[in-house]
């Protein structure tokens, strides 16, 4: 007779390594054996993924995740859900929090939910609330209040010790953080001499898409823009494979940044091109991940490689928005050649504004956002971490001009724009900036805290990318794109005034599909 398997009770840190495990092909009896646990128990960690996933991102502690054994719930689950909400939003603006703004806070949640009985938000449901959630630490004190200074210089004196310890290159440090985007948002007469930031036929909501930008602290390695969408498949896509788009596209039914999404991005896309990046330079395959505190960044543990060797590392929440790298010009340097390269375009096409509007399209506004990114200059990314590392500069010896892409010299391409000859530097600023506050995550208020924790969704919202017109995918054959290059070709012969280049590039891209054409075809 064998002998009785040894009770073992995991962490939910082991939960979290086995899930991942698990994601990677691991077998479930392998694993079984592995923790000393049956397979029954495997199977309900898979089975449970996504609670336990939930669970961990919304934790504030390594450690404690590693101590911690079960998820046992609130005794009031809706108000405690309200709460983490709360204090979750609460911690990514910075804004100050302590123990006794939260039991405020908590008692006001417990009557808008309508709770029976009474309830006193007392230090032990403080405690019991913060042990439940693994959050470390409750008191945040405001990012622009006065000890700030010391708290950044605190921060950046123990990343530095952080990285020399792990022996870490500028190379291997990054930095990611979301915006939201208006990319349909073009000036007007009138936005623009009253400061208003719509447009005739602009609808926010709709036209609005979250930016996540991510590059390394010397500027060297930026990685293509993760960019969310409303729809799976918007209609200006056609049938372009999202794969080659030339931005990491994903979908939300609100096109906020998500945990599903972010951690997504991070396992396939991040750590993937960290690694290939660090191969091509010779450089141990190890790498750090800066972020802030938005409620839609999974928490350090969910964020590893399977080797441990690409990790995430959160600032501070009262020192973020001081010192984040990308909040320092960086993200506003790319929205600004963003809304140049429209104005330039439409400039270069020759149309009014309106009917350029009205042609913009996402796959449009994709590329030139791709494109805006690229020319973001490695010293403006540098010189964005100077606070946290101050010796990068002396190191690059930067030197050279960064961009200016200022009110004033978008006003004077808007010279030529008919019906905005006479807008000012001033007003042109403000549509440049005009979504610089912007988050990349969705910011809800009281009502929808509420809503939300009691299980409600915004139904109008479920089914948005179902509502949105979708073409048939049409493939094109080689034949035919090569008879369409050749047309091309043909036309450019034909313009006196087409410069050599621009036929040199239709020529390489004939050739091209040629190649492709011999190779599905061999015997044409």
């Amino acid at each position: 007779m064998s002998a009785k398997r040894k009770r073992v009770v995991l962490t939910i840190k082991d939960k979290l390594d086995i899930i991942k495990k698990l994601e990677d092909g691991g077998s479930s009896k392998q694993l079984a054996v592995v923790y000393g646990i049956g397979e029954t128990t495997v199977r309900d960690i898979r089975r449970n993924k996504e609670k336990i996933i939930t669970y961990a991102s919304s934790s504030d502690s390594t450690s404690l995740l590693a101590k911690r054994k079960s998820m046992k719930p609130s005794m009031y689950e809706e108000l405690d859900r309200a709460m983490l909400e709360w204090f979750n939003q609460q911690r990514a603006k910075g804004n100050p929090v302590s123990g006794p703004i939260c039991a405020k806070r908590a008692e006001f949640f417990f009557y808008a939910l309508g709770m029976d009985g009474d309830f006193n938000p007392s230090a032990g449901w403080l405690t019991r609330f913060k042990q439940r959630h693994s959050i470390r630490e409750i008191n945040i004190r405001n990012e622009r209040s006065g000890g700030d200074d010391s708290a950044v210089e605190d921060f950046c004196k123990s990343f530095r010790d952080f990285i020399e310890r792990e022996n870490l290159q500028p190379e291997q440090i990054y930095n990611a953080d979301e915006t939201g985007l208006f990319w349909k948002c073009l000036p007007s007469r009138a936005a623009l001499t009253k400061g208003k930031r719509s447009v005739p036929g602009h609808n926010s909501a709709e036209e609005r898409v979250t930016v996540m930008c991510c590059t390394n602290a010397t500027g060297l390695h930026k990685l293509k823009l993760c960019v969310v969408g409303k729809a799976r498949k918007p209609r200006s896509f056609k049938s372009t494979d999202t794969l080659n788009l030339p931005v990491s596209y994903f979908s939300q039914k609100g096109a906020w940044m998500d945990l599903s999404i972010f951690r997504q991005w991070f396992d396939k896309i991040f750590v993937p091109q960290v690694r290939e990046y660090l191969r091509s330079k010779g450089l141990q395959e190890k790498a750090v991940l800066l972020l802030d505190n938005s409620p839609t960044h999974p928490n350090e543990n969910v964020l590893r490689s399977d080797d441990g060797q690409i990790f995430a590392k959160c600032l501070p929440p009262n020192v973020a928005s001081s010192i984040q790298p990308l909040d320092q010009g960086v993200i506003a340097t790319m929205k600004r050649n963003y809304r140049a390269g429209l104005l330039q375009n439409n400039l270069e096409e020759g149309n009014d504004l309106k009917s350029f509007w009205k042609k913009l399209t996402l796959l449009d506004a994709l590329y030139e956002i791709a494109m805006a990114w690229n020319l973001v200059k490695p010293v403006t990314i540098s010189r964005a971490w100077k606070q946290i590392l101050p010796a990068i500069e002396e190191k690059e010896g930067l030197d050279f001009d960064e961009e200016d892409i200022s009110g004033a010299t978008v006003a004077t391409i808007l010279q030529h724009t008919k019906g905005l000859e006479n807008v000012t530097p001033e007003n042109v600023e403000k549509w440049l900036e005009i979504d610089s506050t912007e988050p990349g995550y969705e910011v809800l208020t009281d009502s929808e805290i509420i809503r939300r924790a009691q299980g409600q969704t915004d139904e109008s919202s479920e089914n948005d990318d179902e509502g949105i017109e979708l073409i048939p995918e049409k493939q094109i054959n080689h034949t035919a794109a090569l008879q369409w290059t050749e047309n091309l070709l043909d036309y450019l012969e034909q313009q006196g005034d087409m410069i050599l280049p621009d036929r040199l590039v239709i020529r390489k891209l004939r050739a091209t599909i040629r190649n492709k054409q011999k190779m599905t075809n061999p015997n044409q």
